[in-house]
């Protein structure tokens, strides 16, 4: 199965040139090297124009770095489960995001809006070519086109969504000189990125020629996650019902979490049973734009031939998130939250030279932690033991920990990682959206809000039970690296809002890192209580990179960015409250 790769600076040429040039007669001379309309209306020119829809998704194509679903800044980092870490000069724009002082004028915030209405604006022109189309353009092969151009459309929406709230819906009946410039921000989102993703689920096959397109079984996990968010509970649980009974991936694989936990970031291990919507990556193919670029800031700092990346030293795992691993005598988590204690905080190496003596932690860990954190004396991946300092570029600023998912392997060097740029970070590893872990999860939610708790344990216990596979424990010659002890839940859930605790912590663990707990928080409406009593421990770690830092409820959506209000004036765009 081949994979959608992400060089399509022709196609997406083409498509700008078509749907965004204006109507005076001396603008409307085909442009040298342009793409015409008549050649983009065929079954070839439509899948290309397709495939610069996919090709927006990273925010690399137009935008930034910051348009990306890894959310590593507005999901994680603002969410507690990493710090910005590095130098606090370095991507400074960062620093105000960390302590809850947003601007409007910042351009990492722009550069999520931009991103990600460049992916809409690709999407609406694939629907305005498929109406068009040539003859001999099969209807199956336009209504295929269409349910693919909408899902990524609706996925554009709902990164939009979480982030801002409530943002201007343009679609393709409109266009500049058409009344693009005058669509205001004051409807709810929710029912359009639900009708996307639910043509989506009625008109896309099971299987794809193409390992990286959207699949039926994508869009229904995308639609019952919008349903989650608005706390559509029922309607949620049926659909989580039918996904997890019947879904396939793109390449014809039944839904199911691999064995081991590393391999869900593991770039030999794409597109396996797990991947519901992924980025696709490919490395060596003559242009890094086919490799993944999420984390290429993200890696450990000075690590020479050692290690991976040497650069930049950025998203250094939080105090907070760390502690978090640590499980009782049963293996389970610390649901009160005495994982932050003197008492059961994970000791590490912060303060100390790689050179001084230490003593690593001894008590009880969940063996997620390793799989996610580069920590001192623990093997990261193959490469070499991890020897804390000399890999942290700042302790002061980041913390002693550095960043393991989404890392590749040294067998990797060469072959799945790619050497042709600035930074050797470019990787084959695709960047999972959506997977099964967070599908079982989100089910797990639907379930203890229905009531049959049962059945939320059932799901939190497949989960709990991968990783409690010891063949996928990091080793250290030949045993566990560290005293890695989980369990599952044993005893009947009967108690609500003690299923609904276990269930959100195990988001946590199993999630960390990935994007995903700011909007937890938020959706959970715990995001003031959570985020405060984890600036309140983790600011005492880092004095000069939090400050004296609180969360208040306005940040729980970024500000509209007032270029967008400049450019489109305060009558047509509302700020959000309190900016």
């Amino acid at each position: 199965m081949k994979k959608i790769l992400t060089n399509s600076a022709v196609i997406i040429a083409g498509v700008m040139t078509v749907f965004f040039s204006c109507k005076e007669s001396f603008l409307e001379k085909p442009a040298t090297g342009a793409v015409s309309e008549v050649l983009l209306t065929s079954t070839k020119g439509l899948e290309g124009a397709l495939i610069s829809v996919y090709g927006q998704i990273n925010g690399k194509g137009a935008g930034g770095r910051m348009a990306s679903p890894s959310n590593w800044v507005w999901g994680s980092i603002r969410g507690g489960d990493a710090n910005k870490g590095t130098d606090p000069g370095d991507y400074s724009d960062i620093n105000p995001i960390q302590r809850y002082e947003y601007l409007s004028t910042q351009g990492v915030i722009s550069e999520k809006w931009q991103g990600n209405y460049e992916g809409i604006s690709r999407a609406n022109a694939v629907l305005r070519l498929v109406a068009k189309a040539d003859a001999d353009v099969t209807d199956a092969t336009k209504t295929r086109i269409s349910a693919e151009a909408r899902f990524l459309r609706g996925h554009y929406y709902f990164e939009l969504k979480k982030a801002f709230g409530n943002t201007p819906y343009v679609d393709e009946s409109v266009d500049y000189g058409t009344g693009i410039e005058k669509v205001k921000n004051d409807a709810d989102l929710w029912p359009k990125i639900e009708a996307d993703f639910k043509f989506a689920f009625d008109n896309l096959p099971v299987t794809q020629d193409a390992v990286g397109r959207a699949n039926k079984w994508a869009a229904a996990s995308y639609l019952a996650k919008a349903y989650l968010y608005q706390k559509k509970y029922p309607e949620a649980k049926t659909l989580f019902d039918q996904i997890i009974a019947n879904g396939q991936t793109t390449n014809g694989k039944k839904y199911a979490l691999v064995a081991k936990y590393a391999d869900v970031f593991r770039a030999s291990n794409d597109n396996n049973s797990e991947s519901v919507f992924a980025v696709q990556a490919a490395a060596n193919t003559g242009s890094v734009n086919n490799a993944n670029p999420e984390f290429d800031l993200n890696w450990p700092y000075n690590t020479g031939a050692n290690g991976p990346g040497n650069c930049c030293g950025f998203f250094q795992p939080s105090f907070e998130m760390v502690n978090s691993h640590r499980t009782d005598a049963n293996g389970l988590p610390l649901l009160d939250g005495s994982y932050n204690s003197d008492k059961n905080a994970v000791v590490s190496d912060m303060g100390l030279l790689s050179k001084d003596k230490f003593t690593p932690d001894a008590g009880n860990l969940d063996p997620r932690l390793d799989h996610s954190v580069g920590r001192r004396g623990i093997p990261f991946l193959d490469w070499i033991d991890h020897p804390g300092a000399d890999w942290i570029r700042n302790q002061a600023n980041g913390g002693p920990y550095s960043p393991k998912k989404y890392a590749y392997y040294k067998t990797d060097v060469g072959s799945l990682q790619d050497n042709s740029s600035w930074t050797p970070g470019y990787t084959a590893i695709n960047y999972t959206v959506i997977r099964f872990a967070d599908v079982l999860l989100m089910a797990a939610e639907a379930e203890v809000e229905a009531g049959t708790l049962e059945k939320a344990r059932e799901y939190v216990n497949m989960v709990r039970t991968r990783a409690a596979n010891p063949d996928g424990f990091v080793k250290k010659g030949g045993a566990p690296a560290a005293k890695y002890v989980i369990g599952t839940y044993k005893t009947a859930w009967t108690d609500k809002e003690a299923a609904r605790m276990a269930v959100r912590f195990e988001r946590k663990l199993e999630l960390n890192l990935e994007g995903h707990r700011f909007f937890d928080l938020v959706r959970w409406g715990v995001a003031d209580k959570e985020l405060n009593a984890y600036l309140t421990f983790e600011s005492k770690q880092l004095t000069g990179a939090l400050g004296s830092a609180k969360f208040a409820a306005k940040y729980e959506l970024l500000p509209i960015p007032q270029s967008q209000i400049d450019l489109q004036g305060a009558d047509v765009l509302k700020q959000n409250p309190g900016f």
